[in-house]
């Protein structure tokens, strides 16, 4: 009596195989190129019109000669309140030429002894506020000098007087640039999340509705053709995450946008692929679990929303909360929960401030999470994927032999 012979692959070989044919696939697929190039394009895009925002001041004002020793203090005055104000020597005739064509925000006349402006019809708020803070200067040390004191003097004294702040807790010192950089890395993984998740259970449901699944699983074993899936688009979705995640921060620190140092840009980089890579495996391996429980691609939906919503929710949760209070503690809970975190904790990460144990246990959790949905996913898979026709209720995929 004959035997047939053991055609079946070896588990790495099998996992590797499918894998590659996910890779091949996709990175030669129409969409996936249109849209890396155009999140790219976008990107540069954004870091040029950032660029040129950011780039100028906040107004520029004349000065005539007589009111010439006001330049060096209407510029200290405005840097002390947050802003940026360039100035220009004219004559007044020629100032106020300037301002009827829009070339001067302001016009500085006088003798220099008060703050005289001359502007074609309302002053900008802010610029009005920058100069009461400099004629409330002005005001004070002529009062000081008629009562026989050195203004400079006292205003040295005055400058370095400082609130002694003692915290009982070291604080955070959040860079606005890195919360932005945090709100980038949130969608980002959000985005990827999202695609790349549902592209395994979307993958899943084709190949079981056209039979190929039956083919497949003639040759190797339902939970290596999972596994492989989830890895082959882990592995696109990752080519992806690191062009564009790259791209963004070498665009922003060659246009000087990003004033941050290399090393934080670095790492932030490293951090977002680490938590892409986790949050993939961990809900792309659900996803092709339930994926496996219907047979039409109009029924993904209905199947993928429940675990999706915790996505959904992390990443509201951080673009709602952390530009506002970056410590939030609900969030820093939060981000410690392998259902949040993938979306949350590379948030805070970009923004800096997050304690090393935190991080750290993050990221243990949610890797002790992923070998015990291989295990529940591959159950599920192994015993709906061959099931065609109506829904596979899940307690019956989970019971199965």
């Amino acid at each position: 009596m004959s035997t047939l012979p053991d055609v079946r692959l070896g588990n790495w070989e099998a996992v590797s195989l499918v894998a590659g044919r996910e890779v091949g696939t996709r990175l030669k697929s129409k969409a996936f190129i249109i849209t890396t190039a155009a999140t790219l394009l976008l990107l540069i895009g954004f870091t040029l019109v950032m660029k040129f925002v950011s780039g100028g001041s906040d107004a520029t004002v004349g000065v005539v000669p007589s009111a010439v020793a006001l330049e060096a203090p209407l510029k200290a005055t405005a840097t002390s309140i947050g802003q940026t104000i360039d100035t220009r020597a004219v004559d007044e005739a020629a100032g106020r030429g300037q301002i009827d064509d829009g070339s001067l925000d302001a016009l500085l006349v006088g003798d220099g002894s008060k703050i005289v402006v001359v502007v074609k019809k309302e002053i900008d708020e802010k610029l009005k506020n920058t100069l009461n803070v400099l004629a409330g200067q002005l005001a004070l040390n002529q009062e000081i000098t008629d009562l026989g004191g050195d203004p400079a003097t006292i205003g040295q004294a005055v400058a370095g007087a400082k609130a002694e702040v003692r915290p009982l807790e070291p604080p955070y010192d959040y860079n606005g640039q890195q919360l932005v950089i945090g709100m980038i890395a949130g969608v980002l993984i959000y985005m990827s999340l999202l695609i790349n998740g549902q592209s395994v259970a979307q993958g899943v449901v084709e190949e079981k509705s056209s039979r190929v699944v039956e083919l497949l699983l003639a040759t190797i074993r339902p939970w290596q053709l999972m596994a492989g899936k989830v890895l082959g688009i882990g592995v696109v979705g990752l080519v992806q995450m690191v062009a564009i995640g790259g791209v963004g921060i070498a665009a922003g620190l060659a246009t000087g946008v990003l004033t941050i140092s290399v090393s934080t840009a670095v790492g932030t980089v490293i951090w977002l692929v680490v938590w892409f890579l986790l949050g993939f495996f961990a809900y792309s391996l659900v996803f092709a679990a339930l994926g496996a429980l219907v047979s039409r691609q109009e029924d993904i939906g209905g199947v993928i929303t429940p675990p999706l919503m915790f996505v959904i929710l992390g990443y509201v949760l951080g673009i709602s909360i952390l530009p506002t209070d970056p410590g939030n503690q609900l969030v820093e809970v939060l981000s410690i929960i392998p259902l949040f975190a993938p979306t949350l904790m590379p948030m805070r990460l970009a923004m800096g401030g997050v304690p090393a144990w935190e991080a750290g246990l993050a990221v243990v959790l949610v890797l002790a999470l992923i070998p015990a949905l291989v295990w529940l996913s591959g159950r599920i898979y192994r015993n709906a994927v061959m099931r065609s026709g109506a829904k596979v209720k899940l307690r019956d995929a989970l019971r199965a032999a």
